[in-house]
């Protein structure tokens, strides 16, 4: 009787290793085109919002830009006719040369200031430091226009309390706003509204310095001041560089401060004292939108020329030591 060997079982058979590499290609990027959908998802709203109320208006007042408007014709291309005429306008240069001053003379003062009471916080030797922080920063909590008629009203000739002071004690009331102090009086209240701010960016800087740098100073027997200078500061570089590039930003669009003192002291802030007020003159008053969109354009270069510049200086003089 012969004996039959039963069948081999039968053994699944791998499936190739090229499929399997597609599939978990596949399963890649899925995972990575919803991790990207939800990104965008996150993203779309502000998006929109940002070429709602910016690309779109800009884009708009560059198109605008490039037309003038004609008694005969209605408006016409001028190309950058309207360009070329800001640049030889003397009211625009006063302005940009004016804004160009005050910048040269208000940062440096706000800026170090700033850096003053961000060191002074972050020694750590100062009693009640968090109210002296708030006291510092709360300027900058207080709306512009308000800050420009509070000051507006100490500044009076009239009736402001230093013109009262003053007069009480026998003498004229101080000028702030004539025309050889309106500038300063100006820098004076950019600088109470903005050194709280500067200052919680230089602080929060300061705050993330590693300790082990201090403690490596005060092993060489590195006093407080020579820490800040040579430690403390060169640290916050790039928050100080931050700081000039926002004042840059802010002192060519100043507006708010010398717009609301003009109606007080209109000898010595005219309708084109900066140059966002020229052009907001020109919109509002003149009925000039063509013209004024080619001096906001040019403002803008401006400001992206200065701003540039300054950032590149500084990275020069880094390289440099």
């Amino acid at each position: 009787m012969s004996q039959t060997t039963p069948p081999a079982a039968a053994h699944p058979v791998p499936p190739p290793i090229a499929s399997t590499a597609v599939r978990a290609t596949r399963r890649a990027w899925r995972r990575s085109a919803r991790e990207a959908l939800g990104a965008y998802a996150f993203v779309a709203p502000f998006m929109i919002l940002f070429v709602a109320l910016l690309v779109i208006p800009l884009g708009y007042a560059g198109y605008l830009s490039l037309f003038r408007e004609q008694l005969v014709g209605g408006s016409v291309f001028a190309g950058l006719d309207n360009y070329r005429q800001a640049l030889d306008d003397p009211l625009f240069r006063d302005g940009v040369l004016r804004m160009a001053r005050f910048l040269l003379l208000q940062v440096p003062v706000m800026l170090g200031a700033a850096l003053f009471f961000a060191l002074a916080l972050d020694s750590g030797r100062l009693r009640f430091a968090r109210l002296i922080r708030l006291g510092i920063f709360i300027p900058y909590a207080i709306p512009s226009v308000i800050a420009a008629l509070m000051w507006g009203y100490l500044y009076g000739p009239d009736f402001g309390p230093f013109a009262q002071l003053a007069r009480g004690v026998g003498l004229d009331a101080p000028g702030f706003l004539t025309p050889h102090w309106i500038l300063a009086s100006l820098g004076n209240i950019v600088t109470w509204e903005f050194i709280g701010y500067n200052m919680i960016i230089l602080f929060a800087a300061l705050q993330s310095v590693p300790p082990a740098l201090y403690e490596a100073a005060a092993v060489d027997g590195a006093g407080a001041l020579r820490v800040a200078w040579h430690i403390k500061i060169p640290a916050i570089r790039q928050a100080l560089m931050l700081c000039v590039i926002f004042s840059v930003i802010g002192t060519f669009q100043l507006f708010n401060e010398p717009q609301l003192l003009s109606t007080i002291a209109p000898q010595a802030i005219s309708t084109s004292y900066t140059p966002n007020m020229y052009a907001y003159t020109l919109v509002f008053t003149n009925q000039e939108v063509n013209y004024s969109s080619a001096v906001s354009f040019l403002l803008g270069a401006v400001i992206v020329v200065v701003s540039y510049s300054v950032q590149l200086a500084s990275h020069r003089r880094i390289r440099r030591s």
